[in-house]
């Protein structure tokens, strides 16, 4: 998998809940952010697995925002739970900026 991650060369949204059970987040999106060139993470914060049922009208609203190259300042690049940095990315529209 590392090797196909290396391979993606357009922009790349990378969203995952800081609260998922089954898919820890720094055993996926934290490393996948850090290997995809220019790739954009989203962490939604308190959100599980299941988020984009669970949260689909917000993580719905961020995948358009990102294929219409809009920033949504608002939840750009918030902190994972596991204190890392979440890696910056510069896919389309502004480069966002880390939030509290």
């Amino acid at each position: 998998l590392t090797e196909d991650l290396k391979k993606i060369d357009v922009p790349t949204l990378i969203m995952h809940g800081d609260d998922d059970q089954i898919v820890p987040i720094a055993d996926s999106a934290m490393l996948s952010a850090e290997i995809v060139k220019g790739a954009t993470l989203r962490v939604y914060k308190g959100q599980s697995h299941g988020m984009c049922q669970t949260n689909k009208d917000e993580i719905n609203a961020d995948l358009l925002a990102f294929c219409r190259g809009e920033a949504r300042a608002e939840r750009d690049l918030a902190r994972a739970s596991t204190g890392r940095a979440p890696a910056r990315g510069t896919g389309p529209g502004p480069e966002p900026q880390p939030t509290s």
